[in-house]
């Protein structure tokens, strides 16, 4: 690391826009963590190119129509279930 890419003042910026209250020695602990994971990154632009096949096509099958559950059927090992429907908890 020859040149000091992060500094105190953008992982402070990063923790406030996370809500994140960090100690001062924590902020110094992720300066050098953020440095080695951007340096990380930087070794991706060594990796050399590849020629590449030609354009993926899609691969998908088509729909089709086929037989599914009847009601009764899908509703048959639900836990719960109340008017034809599946019944989950309450979310609030």
């Amino acid at each position: 690391m020859s040149e000091q890419r992060v500094d105190e003042s953008e992982v402070e910026h990063v923790a406030d826009l996370a809500r994140v209250d960090l100690a001062e020695d924590d902020v110094t602990r992720f300066v050098d963590q953020f440095a080695e994971i951007l340096e990380a990154f930087d070794s991706l632009d060594e990796v050399p190119a590849v020629d590449r096949e030609a354009d993926l096509t899609n691969v998908m099958r088509p729909d089709e129509e086929r037989a599914s559950l009847s009601q009764d059927e899908a509703l048959a090992n639900a836990p719960e279930h109340e008017e034809g429907q599946f019944k989950g908890p309450n979310v609030s």
